[in-house]
């Protein structure tokens, strides 16, 4: 079993954020409805929101102050 984490989720989220989405270019990441890019529904429509994992890479949560403490186990998907 891995070290890393798969989701996220802080007290302030409504849902958990995926670290390593499978396709992160097909949902708009920019508030808790994860959207599909083809029906966006919050905002002004103009475009989505990216996945840090797009802009800075796979290793994007193990650098600058995301919140994440990894002294907590992973959590595993049943």
């Amino acid at each position: 079993m891995s070290s890393t984490p798969v989701f996220f989720k802080s007290p302030e989220m409504a849902k958990k954020f995926p670290l390593h989405p499978k396709h992160p270019e097909r949902t708009c990441w920019g508030c808790d409805k994860y959207c599909s890019v083809n029906s966006l529904q919050c905002g002004n429509g103009s475009g989505r929101t990216q996945h840090p994992a797009e802009m800075l890479g796979e290793d994007w949560y193990k650098w600058g102050d995301w919140g994440i403490d990894w002294t907590e186990p992973p959590e595993t998907s049943a």
